[in-house]
């Protein structure tokens, strides 16, 4: 049975956010180079933050999350579980 997940997930650090960028990315159909250039970054610097280089500044990442139609949110940690549907 698929998991009717509504796309928000938990990033703690840089290689979880690196993680989401790159499934988001992949689901768009889109290759480093694209996002890229959707972002005005270098493929490089992309390949960077999907690895979880910790040196990227947080402009860069708000500005990959923006051409993904992302957004960062910040909460409370959650405690527990984290597979719980109804936080929505």
């Amino acid at each position: 049975m698929a998991h009717n997940h509504v796309m928000s997930d938990l990033a703690r650090d840089p290689k979880q956010i690196g993680n989401l960028i790159r499934r988001a990315r992949k689901r768009q159909g889109l290759n480093q180079g694209a996002l890229g250039a959707k972002a005005g970054l270098r493929q490089e610097t992309i390949s960077l933050i999907e690895t979880g280089n910790s040196g990227a500044k947080i402009n860069t990442i708000l500005a990959v999350l923006a051409a993904l139609d992302l957004e960062l949110r910040v909460a409370p940690r959650s405690k527990g579980h984290l597979d719980t549907e109804e936080d929505f």
